[in-house]
């Protein structure tokens, strides 16, 4: 017994000192230039610079990262988190905001979150506006789905797995914060009609996306990091807002099914591979951090049995040997569009070193803390 308690003692300390090299590298991350993402968007879009900068350090990848720093200061309180977001919105609010899209709506989640907590007018009045753009004037697919539009592609009549938590967290969590019933019942809706189209009855793994022009999976592929969006999506949506009970009930079930594939497709070194169903593919870290996070938070909420748990506990040792000693994540791939023919596509994904690679890794960690401190 002795033994037990000085292993569980040691793990706890060194999970503490990687999310200090964790935090510590992230500030230089979320800072870094995408130099890939903003050629891309030079090429395609007609915008001044001044304008473009404005995208540079607002997308997805940071808006998941903060989310995880967020979540951080919500559970220590510690004052260096909350100065490494204000200094992120109030560099933004100087530079600009970018035109709306399902990508750079990600950072408002976080905002939302700090305009609530500092009582900010200045960080809630951008909320505002974004909320009710994705409201009443985001492209929408057939059924009302919202079309995953980003900076660089409309993505014409697209549902995509990512946009749950790239932009309907958001506008449920604005639907609590005002108080706004129109604002969560299209949240609940968006959950919905994703699910419809993209989760499959045979696997309980979700797809990449639909097409409605073409009504079709695309390259049929059930993408790691995709997959565990949900699995982060759902735990946070049923304990951000009051759902009906028959939407919690079906998306608790959706995640039941999840899980229960995700535990039967596992590796044996306790990742997952960056195409879950393809153990040829790589393991992929950022999924992998996220598939734990979920559970985790899935169990601790009331939504998963506790027999989960252990696979999440699986994913620790793997993880903890993934982050260097500089407080860099390795194994995360880069940011990935849609696999539109063939599901080679995901395999030949670059790995780098990513905001949302610290966060999702910071989120698991945090959670892991929950149920062994």
């Amino acid at each position: 017994m002795g033994k037990d308690i000085q292993e569980d003692k040691g793990m706890l300390q060194e999970v503490d000192r990687k999310l200090r090299l964790l935090i510590g590298a992230f500030t230089g991350i979320l800072y870094e230039d995408d130099d890939i993402f903003m050629e891309k968007m030079r090429r395609k879009k007609n915008l001044p610079e001044e304008e473009l900068q404005k995208y540079a350090h607002w997308e997805w990848t940071q808006g998941v990262g903060l989310y995880g720093i967020w979540k951080l200061f919500a559970a220590s309180g510690e004052k260096e988190y909350l100065e490494i977001l204000t200094r992120y919105y109030d560099r933004q609010q100087q530079v600009g905001f970018p035109q709306c899209n399902v990508n750079t709506v990600t950072p408002y989640l976080t905002m939302s979150y700090l305009a609530e907590y500092l009582q900010s007018e200045v960080y809630m009045k951008p909320c505002r506006e974004a909320a009710e753009w994705v409201m009443y004037q985001m492209p929408r697919t057939r059924e009302g789905g919202i079309q995953h539009m980003t900076s660089d592609d409309v993505n014409e009549q697209e549902l995509w797995d990512d946009t749950l938590v790239m932009t309907v967290l958001f506008l449920a969590n604005m639907g609590r914060i005002l108080d706004r019933e129109d604002y969560r019942n299209e949240a609940q809706y968006q959950f919905m009609v994703h699910m419809k189209y993209l989760q499959d009855p045979k696997s309980g793994f979700w797809y990449h996306g639909w097409t409605f022009l073409e009504r079709n999976h695309f390259a049929g592929a059930f993408w790691g990091r995709g997959n565990c969006w949900i699995t982060i999506a759902i735990p946070e949506l049923l304990s951000s807002i009051p759902c009906s009970e028959p939407v919690e009930r079906i998306l608790k079930e959706a995640l039941c099914n999840q899980v229960d594939a995700l535990a039967e497709c596992q590796a044996e070194s306790g990742m997952w591979h960056t195409l879950l169903d393809d153990p040829e593919s790589y393991e992929e870290a950022s999924a992998t951090c996220g598939f734990a996070y979920g559970i985790l938070r899935g169990v601790h909420c009331g939504l998963l049995e506790e027999k989960w748990l252990e696979v999440a506990e699986r994913v620790l040792k793997p993880v903890l040997a993934l982050i260097s000693e500089e407080g860099v994540l390795g194994q995360v791939s880069y940011g990935t569009p849609m696999g539109r023919e063939n599901r080679e596509f995901y395999k030949e994904i670059p790995l780098r070193p990513m905001p949302y690679g610290q966060a999702l890794a910071i989120l698991f960690l945090v959670e892991w803390k929950k149920g062994h401190t």
